[in-house]
């Protein structure tokens, strides 16, 4: 039996944990040294599409997950909602208590696909948070997404969408993110976001999904 070519090229199991993005280190890394092009800067910084959404929806049970510097976690507390903050690299972790002290909610330091809340959110947040993982996580994320969200409730939030190439940011191909999540959500808004960050201009959408019963 032949043995295998080696192309000389490392797995991305192989990587230093810096340089593979399904662990803390290759955010750590990203956080601490402020290499952060997904970042507002500010809870001014917010796209309009989340302030219209929220403005118009009663206080409720919010999880964010891989928050970072958690402005939109901020802003959510300000206006009455019950929030769980959470990601796994503990530099952007501290760099959400800096900007969170005396705020009303949660923040965790934590795995997102272990996270087991007592019940089920009524929505879950999402921003630059799917197209942080691998694509090989995609599927556990759809799975979580589906754990988390309380039958009815709402995962709602930006989503990167594209062509498939190399990342992060990883894009999402249209048809592959309707496969992702019809299974266990309807989509019931899509439109391009227009005051994007030059690193997701043209790509990015505000979508909210709404758990299957």
């Amino acid at each position: 039996m032949e043995k295998p070519v080696d192309s000389g090229v490392p797995s991305s199991e192989q990587k230093p944990a810096s340089q593979r993005p399904e662990t803390p280190d290759f955010w750590d890394k990203r956080f601490a040294e402020g290499v952060m092009p997904w970042d507002v800067g500010s809870c001014d910084g917010l796209p309009q599409a989340f302030r219209r959404f929220f403005a118009a929806r009663p206080a409720s049970r919010v999880l964010v997950p891989g928050c970072g510097t958690a402005y939109e976690a901020a802003l959510l507390d300000g206006a009455g909602h019950r929030v769980t903050a959470l990601d796994f690299s503990r530099e952007a972790v501290a760099k959400a208590e800096a900007q969170l002290a005396g705020w009303g909610g949660t923040l965790l330091c934590a795995d997102f696909f272990a996270h087991a809340p007592e019940t089920a959110y009524d929505l879950v947040f999402e921003r630059a948070f799917l197209c942080a993982l691998p694509r090989k996580l995609w599927p556990d994320y759809a799975a979580a997404m589906a754990r988390l969200v309380a039958p009815g409730g709402l995962l709602a939030g930006f989503f990167i969408v594209g062509e498939e190439a190399g990342g992060p940011p990883f894009a999402c191909d249209p048809a592959r993110l309707e496969a992702l999540l019809s299974p266990h959500f309807m989509r019931e808004e899509d439109e391009l976001v227009g005051d994007s960050l030059p690193v997701f201009a043209g790509k990015e959408r505000w979508q909210t999904w709404r758990r299957r019963s």
